[in-house]
């Protein structure tokens, strides 16, 4: 964790170094203000540092975590989007013997920089709940005809313990509904660490509804392996009570396993794989296992957590996999996406992070996810409910 804060500290102070000369150019030297700008910044590291010495996964580590990295975004991420203005400015006064700073450019800078504020403090206020519908139409040449225009609606990373709002986690609930899709699957991460936090939950999850049933996999926070527990049997214990809350609200879980769909005396099998992470992730899932009885021309829809599953394992797996959902990165909870340009920091660590991709007629839809971790919000990248229709080209 410190080897990773280390280089996220450095381009803070970075930052804030440079925003720092257009404040100097509006403000008396002698401001209280100046003082003011620095202290902000060093009891947000300061604090940072602290909850790294508290009981790992426990509430009130959680809580920290969520408050301190909301006020980091709203100190930093102003600051980072104006920079560019300065940067203009002083490629151009290389060229005029670098003379003070204009007064217009640092006020234009300031004044992005309240821009971004106020994007940003509504990411972590009301973002996290400004649900978004996604629509995917997939076709396919051996959909099975009785499946044409098939429909699923898929969410993902629930993390039900950073819930706080109910009308808010209702509103995406039923925007779910609304869609009357023939299925509704969830793939993982329903909970934070601990299978309790889906207690004041299961009634609201409990009211999706769809024809052909509801089905999930676990997530890698499913298992319970980022909090510090009394006992290995107490962490089994937690990960057994889980299993009985997916029954409680209504969806099958899919441990390494297939079951078919019947319409119309057709079929498409639907897998699920527990998690499968590359990097330091646990890799549960055995997709070879979930396959065993699954015929080698059945019309197959894989539910895997991570994305990084789908090259690693499901494109090279003999059979072939039509189709697989995933969510897991959130789109980092923070990112744009405009005329079609999607862009976040989690693409430079997942390849596949966001929306459809597709290899020699194998596809893979990542979804943003339908709550939030440790930032309590989104900032431009909102939840998610996808919907995605079968089509038979």
């Amino acid at each position: 964790m410190a080897k990773r804060l280390f280089p996220i500290f450095l381009l803070w102070l970075g930052a804030d170094f440079y925003f720092y000369q257009a404040v100097q150019t509006l403000v008396h030297p002698a401001s209280a203000w100046l003082w003011l700008y620095w202290m902000i910044d060093l009891l947000l590291m300061a604090g940072i540092f602290t909850v790294m010495f508290v009981r790992r996964g426990s509430g009130v580590q959680q809580t920290a975590i969520a408050w301190l990295m909301g006020l980091m975004l709203l100190a930093f991420i102003p600051r980072l989007f104006s920079l560019p203005i300065l940067l203009v400015e002083d490629i151009t006064r290389l060229f005029r013997g670098f003379p003070p700073r204009a007064l217009w450019v640092s006020e234009l800078t300031v004044g992005i920089a309240a821009v971004m504020f106020l994007v940003v403090l509504f990411g972590i206020t009301r973002g996290r709940h400004f649900y978004r519908l996604k629509k995917e139409t997939i076709y396919f040449p051996d959909l099975p005809e009785a499946f044409d225009g098939f429909t699923i609606t898929q969410i993902t990373d629930v993390h039900s313990g950073s819930f706080s709002n109910a009308a808010g986690v209702q509103k995406g609930l039923d925007l779910v509904n609304a869609q009357h899709s023939d299925v509704i699957l969830f793939t993982g991460d329903l909970v934070n660490n601990q299978a309790t936090e889906m207690d004041r939950w299961i009634t609201a999850f409990a009211g999706l509804k769809a024809p052909m049933g509801k089905y999930s996999v676990l997530g890698n926070h499913d298992y319970g392996d980022y909090m510090q527990w009394e006992t290995a049997e107490a962490k089994k214990d937690n990960l057994a009570q889980l299993k009985q809350v997916h029954q409680k609200i209504g969806f099958r879980l899919l441990l390494d396993e297939a079951i078919t769909l019947y319409k119309d005396g057709q079929s498409v099998s639907l897998l699920g794989v527990e998690n499968w992470g590359k990097g330091g992730f646990h890799k549960y899932g055995d997709l070879r296992k979930a396959t065993i009885d699954v015929p080698d021309n059945a019309f197959k829809i894989l539910m895997s957590h991570d994305p990084s599953h789908w090259e690693g394992v499901t494109l090279q797996h003999p059979q072939h996999i039509h189709l697989t959902l995933s969510g897991h990165t959130h789109g980092m909870q923070f990112g744009f996406e405009l005329f079609g340009f999607k862009w976040s920091p989690i693409k430079y660590v997942y390849k596949q992070w966001l929306g459809l991709y597709e290899q020699a007629g194998r596809f893979l839809y990542v979804n943003r996810g339908f709550g939030f971790l440790g930032l309590k919000g989104r900032i431009g990248m909102w939840p998610e409910v996808a919907v995605i229709t079968l089509k038979r080209r």
